[in-house]
């Protein structure tokens, strides 16, 4: 979503941003609460919406994790809130609100957490604690609610079972000499799920996210076992569709929009490794000062409940807060993963550097 684009280039897209929003809908009637309200207090704080009349969320692309559904929902029980969206990219939404800091123009942001912290080091968020905030486990969250993870992404292992006789189900099993030329991974200098992808195998392997070296090894050992295909710096996803590469280190989500959406069914398999693997948060925030404040509760409230986290599932992103009543369907294509560790963002920007040394010394030979 974030990868591909450059900062520049989605910097120079964002001009004139509030005049690019893509209008989802203006549906007018008479101003009613659900019919099954989601919380108490929601028919209030609609009445305070309605008449602000439009929440603006920034980042939420349709397309991607299943935001559209989302929006539908939004409208559907809140007829009187239109609902505006653009889709820019993680780092491209910090500057955005940044350079929009003394007159706002979003409500809502939505970004890979990282981001987030560059949000609360800006000062452009504002503290908001929406539904189920206090079940997400503490690294999925700031403290004062600044931020907080909405849906997060596993490391997993896509494989073509075309091109692979036998599927790997752990870190150690990509080392065997059957998968030589065979992995393809992304660069963690210049991608999150580059820096993402080392810490699961660090925790595959005694490490941490207080101690990258292990995961870094582990590249180092791919390489010189030979089974590196090639290191990408962006996302490959259209080259795995495509049947290109026999086994991606990758998100969870992409092995199954591959098999489900994209074409490739049984092709593929989506194996979460079998030692360990991270869970990484995409979060949202309350944008200081935003125009539609009580809009964009609403909104947030929303994506937050059971009925929202369900809808992410359905996109095949996993839910953040724990325990949301799946149908049968979903839970069989994401069934519980019990060596999921949660990613603490806020350490692991810490380790970047320390990252990307280690995993350079290693897999490259530096």
């Amino acid at each position: 979503m974030f990868a591909g684009l450059s900062l520049l280039s989605r910097v120079r897209r964002v001009a004139g941003v509030v005049c690019a929003l893509s209008v989802l809908t203006v549906t007018s009637g008479v101003h009613a609460a659900p019919a099954a309200p989601l919380y108490p207090g929601e028919e209030a704080l609609y009445a305070k919406a309605a008449d602000e009349g439009l929440v603006v969320s920034f980042d939420t692309g349709p397309e991607w994790a299943n935001w559209k559904a989302l929006f539908a929902e939004f409208r559907k029980r809140y007829p009187k809130v239109e609902i505006t969206y653009n889709d820019i990219g993680s780092a491209a939404t910090v500057v955005a609100l940044d350079k929009s800091r003394r007159r706002p123009q979003a409500d809502t942001a939505y970004y890979f957490a990282a981001s987030a912290l560059d949000a609360v080091n800006k000062d452009v968020v504002a503290p908001f604690k929406p539904l189920n905030f206090d079940k997400l486990p503490p690294v999925f969250r700031e403290r004062d609610g600044r931020w907080f993870t909405v849906h997060s992404l596993n490391i997993a292992l896509l494989v073509n079972r075309k091109l692979v006789k036998d599927v790997p189900q752990g870190w150690a099993d990509l080392l065997k000499p059957e998968y030589r030329n065979s992995v393809v991974y992304l660069d963690p200098r210049s991608t999150g799920q580059g820096q993402v992808a080392v810490f699961a195998a660090a925790y595959a392997f005694g490490g941490s996210v207080d101690n990258p070296k292990p995961g870094a090894d582990f590249f180092g050992k791919l390489r010189e076992a030979g089974n590196v295909m090639r290191v990408e710096g962006t996302t490959p996803y259209a080259k795995f569709v495509k049947g290109e590469i026999p086994i991606l280190i990758g998100y969870e989500n992409d092995g199954l929009k591959a098999k489900y959406a994209d074409g490739m069914g049984d092709a593929v398999e989506v194996v979460i490794p079998k030692e360990a693997t991270v869970s990484a948060p995409y979060a949202m925030s309350l944008v200081k000062d935003g125009p539609n404040a009580n809009a964009a509760r609403l909104w947030l409230n929303l994506v937050m409940s059971d009925v929202g986290q369900a809808l992410f599932a359905q996109g095949y992103v996993r839910p953040a807060v724990p325990d949301v009543q799946l149908s049968a369907d979903i839970r069989a294509k994401m069934p519980d993963v019990p060596q999921m560790h949660p990613l603490d963002v806020v350490k692991a920007a810490a380790k970047k550097a320390e990252v990307d040394q280690l995993w350079a010394q290693a897999a490259l030979a530096k």
